[in-house]
């Protein structure tokens, strides 16, 4: 027995092969001395194959050997030290993972959970084994057992919590010294532990006292906040708490010839509205049959969506639901317009705030009754100046298939043009030559009748 390792699954006792493989022995039990591998997770475990562990970085590229430590990266790596006798013909054998290929042992080791694994012989170094009848057999099951993910990373960490080296036959290098800490490096989480669960949580004990309900919930809302957390990492949200406005509704089911006014019109009976819009193709300009409906209050929006869901419009049932959309507020995040930023703009203030604050400069509402008169960005102006750029849009869009329209006619025509001017250019040609042939006939038959009366003369 050489080294025990201290694992969150149990001790496991191990027994090193110095005479067979000294420099692996070595550069194993010196990391053991300075506490490298202490909180190292196990980053790679396959069930009755092997688990791999010795690298701080938990990638399964990084780790270095002793002297790689001391001396500098050009001796990260040492040579292997393969014996043919050695073979991986039972559990619990240690050999050391190489990094890179042949030669390339650093501190990254695994052990093995099953029996005769014959495809791992002669490729990697072997340098030691777990004693029979030691209890590190309950920790090897215990690693086995562990659940992993497709890259057979486990679920739960597994940790090497300490290390301790029982016989050091190996000389200290001069160096060594600088690298042993004064006491064993103090456990606590790290980067591992954010998407993982901790090797000192109990995940059965989270569950406890919970109904199914409850343990859904919580897991739907897991979901959520990891899928915005990805949304936000990729660029498509400025954060994960970013929520949509609670006074906006979101209206599908439209019947085609249904319009943003008349959507107005009959939504407006709950509240004042600030904007109503149904969504059209950009290209051709249809109705895609939903819209968004933004109310002054939220009241007013909560009483439309209880009135108006499976209303009959246009011959139409629609539905009616609170938007989900954050598209709005995320525009306005990008192009840096701080006044629709209301609900993940730190500097951001509320629409309802800022009514108060116009109220009090003006002491009531005159204030505002002159500003939507004098057509100073009131709720009404806004509305129309929505209207303006949509209409604005589709206009542009119907020029613009127009001119491209145009262009195609156009070109037509000068095809047709030049094919015309081409056939009479070759009638004017044939002709020309009709009436040069005549000539030409003419010329030959008067000059024959004058060699004629010249032989007879």
């Amino acid at each position: 027995m050489a080294v025990i390792l201290e694992t969150s699954l149990g001790d496991i006792f191990l027994d090193l092969y110095v005479d067979k493989c000294p420099k692996t022995c070595e550069n194993f039990l010196k990391l053991c001395k300075i506490k490298y591998y202490n909180n190292v997770i196990f980053h790679n475990v396959q069930k009755d194959f092997i688990a791999q562990t010795g690298d701080p970085d938990g990638s399964g590229r990084g780790g270095s050997s002793i002297w790689g430590i001391m001396y500098g990266e050009q001796a990260r790596f040492f040579d292997d030290e393969i014996s043919k006798k050695i073979k991986h013909s039972k559990r619990g054998t240690v050999a050391m993972a190489n990094t890179g290929g042949s030669n390339t042992n650093g501190s990254q080791f695994y052990i093995t959970l099953g029996d005769d694994l014959t495809s791992l012989d002669e490729k990697y170094t072997i340098f030691g084994e777990l004693p029979d009848g030691e209890d590190g057999e309950e920790a090897l099951k215990k690693i086995n057992a562990a659940f992993c993910d497709n890259n057979d990373k486990p679920i739960q960490n597994i940790r090497i919590r300490h290390t301790v080296v029982i016989d050091d036959p190996f000389p200290d290098p001069p160096m060594l010294k600088e690298h042993i800490p004064d006491r064993s490096p103090e456990a606590k989480p790290d980067k591992h532990d954010v998407d993982r669960i901790a090797d000192y949580e109990n995940a059965l004990s989270r569950d406890e006292g919970k109904t199914d309900e409850q343990i859904d919930e919580e897991l739907k809302a897991a979901t959520a906040k990891s899928q915005a957390e990805v949304l936000t990492m990729i660029g498509d949200l400025p954060h994960a708490e970013v929520t949509p406005d609670d006074t906006d509704l979101f209206v599908c089911k439209l019947n085609p010839v249904t319009t943003s006014e008349d959507l107005e019109t009959v939504f407006s009976q709950f509240g004042e509205i600030v904007s109503c819009e149904v969504v059209k193709d950009w290209k051709t300009g249809d109705s895609l049959q939903y819209a968004f409906i933004e109310f002054e209050e939220r009241e007013a929006c909560e009483r439309a969506y209880f009135k108006m869901d499976n209303a009959l419009i246009d011959d139409r049932r629609i539905h009616v639901d609170f938007s989900q959309s954050v598209s709005k507020k995320w525009s306005a995040w990008k192009k840096g317009d701080r006044r629709k930023q209301t609900g993940f703009a730190g500097n951001a203030v509320p629409r309802r705030q800022k009514r108060e604050d116009r109220k009090d400069d003006s002491g009531g509402k005159g204030h505002r009754t002159r500003e939507r008169n004098d057509g100073g960005g009131g709720r009404r102006s806004r509305r129309e100046d929505g209207r303006r750029d949509s209409d604005r849009d589709n206009r542009d869009h119907r020029r613009e298939r127009e001119r491209e329209r145009g262009g195609r006619e156009d070109r037509r025509e000068r095809r047709r043009d030049g094919e015309g001017r081409r056939r009479e250019h070759s009638r004017d040609r044939d002709s020309r030559k009709r009436r040069r042939g005549g000539r030409d006939d003419g010329r030959s038959s008067r000059d024959r009748r004058r060699r004629g009366d010249r032989d007879r003369d």
